[in-house]
């Protein structure tokens, strides 16, 4: 799941909004922070018209000895604050828990089967369709997510629901490619490194960064020198070592300007056929 040249500055980003102020908004915020309303304020800003956004961030999923378990939940609940500032949203609870297979031979990983990971997110959608809105779009942090997320708007297709997601091979690929170093890699590297430098340097030891940039393997990360998938003895797959803050700013804000961009498609785009 990365695009804008900085909306705001990222000092005050760092330090959060302001406290809410009634209808769930913050001062200074477009979107509408759903978990913030009373269901009577909910059943007003839950409209056909509404764009509803579900952020969607692994809470435990191994990211190297550099970075926490916690990664991609931090990264979606910035890009969440950054979309708040900038688009007419209403924003849903991040989901914690999805489709994460290549993880599980690192301990703290933690992952759903396909079918659980798709029926999640359909059934967090159907029941927010149901007081009114059409329109979906999860902003997504993974790239295992992306094969359920669809799986998950073909579902909701049928029914007359659209459902669009962040797909952060593609979002971002121009700033990565202007930044990146590493002969190859993907997870808990020189992108992903940079990316939270920027955000959270905080949850950041550039001390215990590696280079682990095998070949890749079928299937997974494995932890066996052996094993068919791609080896990692520390999880990392790319080279951490060349991260800098400069490098994330430059990839975090063209993710941020490619999920805007997503966000005015999705407005615009006509619903589908399906349903009742």
């Amino acid at each position: 799941m990365r695009v804008l040249r900085v909306l705001v500055p990222v000092v005050a980003l760092s330090v959060g909004f302001a406290p809410g102020t009634a209808g769930g908004q913050s001062r200074g915020v477009r979107g509408i922070i759903l978990a913030d309303l009373t269901w009577q304020e909910a059943e007003t800003v839950l409209t056909p018209e509404t764009v509803v956004v579900i952020p969607l961030g692994a809470a435990s999923k191994e990211h190297g000895p550099h970075l926490r378990l916690d990664n991609d939940h931090r990264m979606a609940e910035y890009l969440e604050r950054r979309v708040l500032e900038a688009a007419d949203v209403v924003m849903a609870p991040t989901l914690p828990y999805h489709f994460y297979p290549s993880f599980l031979e690192y301990p703290g990983s933690t992952h759903l089967r396909f079918e659980t990971a798709r029926d999640v997110v359909v059934d967090v959608v159907r029941s927010l369709a149901g007081y009114g809105p059409r329109r979906f779009y999860v902003l997504n942090t993974g790239v295992s997510t992306l094969r359920p997320l669809e799986a998950s708007a073909e579902v909701l297709r049928a029914e007359g629901i659209l459902l669009h997601f962040t797909n952060i091979l593609e979002v971002s690929g121009e700033a990565e490619d202007e930044v990146r170093e590493q002969v190859r890699g993907t997870h808990a590297d020189e992108i992903e490194t940079s990316m939270m430098l920027y955000i959270a340097p905080d949850r950041v030891d550039m001390s215990l960064a590696v280079r682990e940039d095998n070949p890749r393997g079928q299937g997974g990360l494995t932890r066996r020198a052996d094993g068919t998938g791609t080896f990692s003895e520390s999880g990392v797959w790319g080279d951490a070592t060349l991260a800098t803050v400069e490098k994330g700013r430059i990839v975090v804000e063209a993710t941020v300007e490619g999920i805007l961009r997503d966000l005015d498609m999705l407005r615009t785009a006509e619903l589908p056929t399906g349903g009742p």
